[in-house]
């Protein structure tokens, strides 16, 4: 019997990112795919992390556009950077300090004051024209209330909050002790609280 036919087409690296989007390959494998050459094993990386790094750079920068290119940095020196990323550990928190900090660069470059902005929600095709005005100021009130915030109070609090991140990896991210974190949240949500104040007899207009 004849041995089967050699595969042929893409080198195997290429083959093996394709695997990992249909069988879903852990971060630190498409990292060690990425490192060795595999730009769709990084491209993997960023459809997944996207997201998440354009609200991290949001909460530094205060703008879509600029927020988005500071992603497009930080995608960049990680990529430029792998060879440093530890594959026992998470790789969400090493990208997301990469990208605060390079979120970080372009405001101290800028010179411009951090700010956060929170994308309005689609109002509901069913909504009242009287909630879709609700909402609208009661996003502006908190886009006002993050903007208060100092800025590791307001990454801390999005990374928890927003994106699901433990104190441990927001440490991780902020490169501050967990107790300092802990702290940060708490203080940055009683802020929040206390500047909302006026909005909790609404809420239920407003969801």
């Amino acid at each position: 019997m004849k041995d089967p036919p050699k595969s042929q087409g893409n080198p195997p690296l290429q083959r093996w990112s394709a695997q990992a989007r249909n069988e879903g390959m852990e971060d630190a494998e498409l990292a060690a795919l990425a490192h060795a050459g595999d730009r769709e094993a990084f491209g993997e990386l960023v459809r997944k992390f996207a997201g998440q790094a354009r609200r991290v750079a949001r909460a530094v920068l205060g703008n879509d556009a600029d927020a988005d290119d500071a992603a497009q940095d930080a995608f960049l020196a990680a990529l430029r950077g792998l060879g440093r990323y530890d594959p026992t550990r998470p790789f969400g928190p090493w990208l997301m300090r990469i990208v605060a900090n390079a979120a970080t660069d372009r405001r101290r470059r800028q010179k411009v004051r951090a700010a956060v902005r929170i994308p309005p929600q689609t109002p509901s095709t069913e909504a009242q024209p009287d909630q879709v005005a609700l909402r609208l100021e009661f996003h502006g009130a908190l886009k006002t209330a993050l903007r208060s915030l100092p800025e590791r109070r307001r990454i801390a609090v999005v990374l928890f909050d927003v994106e699901g991140y433990s104190h441990q990896e927001i440490a991780e991210v902020l490169n501050v002790p967990v107790g300092t974190v802990r702290s940060d949240v708490f203080h940055a949500r009683r802020a929040l609280r206390t500047a909302l104040a006026l909005w909790k007899n609404s809420k239920e207009e407003i969801v």
